[in-house]
């Protein structure tokens, strides 16, 4: 049997084959602007990242978590950093292969899969970037641990969370349907759902596993904000759906 890791990557593949919106390159055009100092990045579908919680990035080291695409690391590397990426799509690698040739810039790329032990030597990175992905493992508390684990003391942890709110609704987001905790292992119900909207594997997970769960791996939340789906429903009654946060390594 397939573990839902493998049926992740082969969906996100497919979704980055048909235009997936997160599978969108940043221009040559945007690369510059970049470097002049003209830049946003999300960790969630429509606010952009506060710039002081990046603060400066010349020389600092990045790892993008999750984070293949083509989208937030060429930014970082147009600001100076040495950034590397961890993530299980052979397409999103890809992109970020194929940009980082366009605009002749170092950078690592590992595919990979973040619920295993990280590839990495404990205080490897000065930030780590982990854009909306949680909603596709199980275990977030390994995350949290792991990227705890590879931060010098110091480091930053930027993380966009999905909250519960996206699995209680119907397709429509109408009415409230799923009891929680949405999970295909152990509801075969969810797992059908899932398997006929051609959605991978996808859990919920509670404000306690992902924000206590990063207080518990050793960090130091230091800000936060809101963010909606950026489409549908629940985004038209600014209803909020998603969680960013700013975490460091004391």
């Amino acid at each position: 049997m397939r573990s839902y890791q493998d049926i992740n990557k082969e969906t996100i593949d497919r979704w980055v084959e048909e235009g997936w919106e997160w599978a969108q390159p940043i221009s040559h055009e945007d690369y510059l602007k970049a470097q002049e100092g003209q830049w946003d990045v999300l960790l969630t579908p429509t606010k952009p990242v506060p710039h002081e919680w990046l603060g400066d990035l010349k020389g600092k080291k990045v790892l993008g978590l999750a984070s293949g695409g083509g989208q937030q690391m060429p930014i970082f590397s147009a600001l100076g950093a040495d950034c590397t990426v961890i993530d299980y799509s052979s397409r999103q690698i890809a992109l970020e292969r194929e940009i980082a040739g366009r605009e002749n810039y170092q950078i690592q790329l590992i595919e990979g899969d973040m619920t295993k032990r990280l590839p990495f030597a404990d205080e490897t990175f000065d930030l780590i970037f982990h854009p909306v992905s949680n909603c596709y493992i199980e275990d977030v508390q390994h995350v949290f641990n792991e990227a705890y684990r590879v931060l010098k003391k110091g480091g930053v942890f930027l993380a966009g969370l999905n909250n519960e709110i996206n699995y209680i609704v119907d397709e429509t987001e109408e009415k409230i349907v799923w009891r929680m905790p949405f999970n295909p292992l152990k509801d075969k119900a969810a797992r059908e759902f899932l398997n006929e909207a051609n959605a991978g594997m996808q859990f919920s997970h509670t404000t306690t596993e992902q924000i206590g769960g990063q207080l518990k791996a050793g960090f130091t939340l230091c800000d936060m904000y809101d963010d909606t789906n950026g489409e549908g429903r629940l985004h038209e009654l600014n209803i909020k759906t998603y969680i960013a946060t700013k975490a460091v390594k004391p």
